[in-house]
């Protein structure tokens, strides 16, 4: 065996050995959960050496420095963390589903209540409900980057598009005989795709009213 190179990863933190044996190249993960501002480096370097054979004195400097790169970057108090932006109350039944539009100010949520809900992000306000399914609406989409469109599939065996600013529906998406569970628009032209519980998928002309082509 020898060893290549060391590749860290931040979160959650860890090192990854990579090392040739028999021709192949392989990677061994090493977990540092406990890493913290206060971990000697030079004696957590020793341990992983204690424990990997693989490891000589001839990379031990390049360990300590790698060790020490990880342990700025994991302990930066300065490092803004994930933390709770705002609680939406949404829909009295299970939500299914969640999307964003292009610029991150609006967002979709999808419920078994049978109705699609736009909210606004900073506000928190709902800006409107989309209603009409007969079932569950389990996915939800915008027609990202214009995001002027919503599609949502329902359990009903239906998609419907919307208008993203006044909650018109435009168009029903008939011919599933089962349950959609996946619609997106295409990114580029007038097309959606949904997927089906009766294993197929199919694609949509929005302007064609609701013929599958």
């Amino acid at each position: 065996m020898r060893l290549l190179k060391f590749l860290l990863r931040y979160f959650p933190p860890g090192l990854a050995l990579e090392y040739t044996q028999g021709g192949d190249i392989k990677t061994k993960m090493i977990d540092l959960l406990d890493l913290s501002a206060e971990t000697d480096v030079r004696a957590l370097a020793e341990s992983i050496k204690a424990a990997e054979p693989i490891i000589t004195e001839s990379v031990m400097d390049q360990l300590v420095e790698t060790l020490q790169k990880l342990q700025s970057k994991v302990c930066d108090t300065n490092t803004k963390r994930y933390y709770k932006y705002k609680t939406l109350q949404t829909h009295l039944l299970p939500v299914t589903n969640i999307a964003f539009d292009k610029l991150g100010k609006r967002c979709l949520t999808g419920s078994y209540d049978r109705t699609c809900k736009v909210w606004d992000i900073d506000s928190g306000a709902e800006l409107f409900t989309l209603e009409g399914h007969k079932n569950v609406v389990y996915a939800v989409s915008f027609n990202n980057p214009t995001s002027d469109k919503i599609v949502t599939g329902s359990f009903d065996k239906t998609a419907k598009v919307w208008c993203s600013r006044t909650g018109h529906c435009l168009a029903t998406m008939w011919g599933h005989d089962a349950e959609v569970v996946v619609a997106k628009f295409s990114p580029t032209r007038c097309k959606l795709a949904t997927g089906s519980i009766d294993a197929t998928s199919k694609i949509f002309h929005i302007e064609t009213d609701g013929r599958a082509c």
